[in-house]
């Protein structure tokens, strides 16, 4: 059972866990009243409006600017060439630009390098669950959040949804990488850069006229959106591998969700949303992502998409029958039921029966020396391989868009 999962898993995990990183940046709206109170937050405090009213102040504008002046062709040209946290920012950005993107490339001064070093081991040992729940628990949970299904489907990454993922996949790459923050690594050019893409479709959305009549919103990805889909990455991830009773150490699981706390800064997220801990994480979670999940007719379209993405590469192992086996496993009957998965005779037993076990052996091993290493080197390969997949052997670059999807 194990080369079989983690082949099938992590490369899964590649393409369908990208959604979860895509989906930071489509919105997804609770419904009932925000009660959740800032001193549960790594501010300590706050003003308590409601993030479904909030947006990005600064990014917004900005952005709308770039569009409506036609700075954006030449942007992305020279944005394509900042790659790397520590690299100055390209010469030519419009000053603007350039004064924003300065300020918002720095870490937040609560930034614990030590905690993300240890992130960093967290990974090495979890890389193959860590792929497994991007790809099929965030993933697929995805498509089940009303508007940021809505809006995946009737933005411009709607019409390919292949090259929509292989540049959103680059997020939950590079926040998993050895280097994520730092200065050789990419992950606070992929926030940034993911950052200003919310903006344009901020501004974008709006004016689709496929968009516009389903929406329950008049602006798209508020503060509240993101910290859903937000939910749906690490907040879900930590309760499986709890409800799979996976043992992690205490400051193991901390520094996991550090990483991902100031992932959302670095995202636009105001300090007083981005929960201090575990609990309080929880806590926003059962009021903002638990109550809102339902089907749509976009997300069953998009979930149909995601597990056919894998086919071409191996119909045997990364059938969407074996993954839509392991999405019910993960999610559950009445989400799979949602999204018109049908039962699969052979594996949804056979996953019910042998994960458990798989977990065990692999923990079991976990503890001798060279271990968490060559775990990590192996899922490591498979996820760079899932990345050479889905961008087709070319560079993921993530740009502005400038038009929403055109059908």
């Amino acid at each position: 059972m194990e080369p079989l999962s983690r082949r099938n898993m992590l490369r899964a995990g590649g393409a369908l866990g990208a959604i979860g990183a895509m989906s930071i940046a489509a919105p997804a709206q609770a419904q009932t009243l925000w009660t959740w109170s800032p001193t549960g937050s790594v501010a300590g405090t706050g003003a308590g409006v409601d993030p479904r009213w909030v947006w990005d102040e600064e990014a917004d504008p900005l952005v709308a600017s770039l569009i409506e002046r036609g700075d954006v062709p030449q942007v992305n040209a020279l944005l394509r060439t900042w790659k790397k946290n520590g690299q100055p920012l390209p010469a030519g950005l419009p000053a603007d630009l350039r004064d924003f993107m300065e300020r918002a490339r720095q870490l937040p001064s609560w930034a614990d390098p030590a905690k993300l070093d240890l992130a960093v081991k967290f990974n090495e040992k979890r890389g193959l669950y860590l792929g497994v729940l991007y790809g099929l628990a965030s993933g697929m949970m995805s498509t089940v959040i009303p508007k940021e299904a809505l809006a995946v489907y009737y933005s411009q990454g709607g019409a390919d949804m292949k090259d929509r993922i292989s540049k959103t996949a680059k997020l939950g790459y590079d926040i998993g990488a050895v280097n994520a923050y730092k200065p050789d690594g990419e992950m606070i050019v992929t926030a940034v850069k993911t950052r200003l893409v919310h903006a344009a479709v901020r501004h974008l959305l709006p004016q689709s006229p496929y968009w516009t009549p389903v929406a329950e919103e008049d602006i798209p990805i508020s503060q509240a959106d993101i910290m859903v889909t937000w939910h749906s990455l690490p907040t879900t991830v930590m309760r499986k591998l709890t409800e799979w009773k996976v043992p992690i150490p205490a400051a193991e699981s901390a520094a996991f969700l550090h990483s991902w706390q100031v992932g959302a800064y670095l995202l636009g997220v105001k300090e007083e949303y981005i929960p201090n801990s575990w609990a309080e994480a929880n806590s926003q979670a059962e009021q903002v992502l638990d109550p809102i999940l339902r089907p749509t007719p976009e997300g069953i379209k998009l979930a149909d998409i995601l597990l056919n993405l894998g086919a071409p590469i191996d119909a045997g192992i990364l059938s969407a029958g074996i993954l839509g086996a392991f999405t019910r496993f993960m999610l559950g009957d009445e989400i799979a039921n949602w999204l018109k998965i049908p039962r699969e005779l052979i594996w949804d037993p056979l996953l019910r029966t042998a994960w458990g076990p798989f977990i065990a052996v692999r923990e079991g091993l976990l503890p001798f020396p060279l271990a968490p290493k060559a775990y990590w080197l192996f899922d490591e390969f498979l996820r760079k391989a899932a990345l050479l997949f889905l961008s087709e052997a070319k560079p993921i670059s993530i740009e502005i868009p400038l038009t929403n999807r055109p059908t």
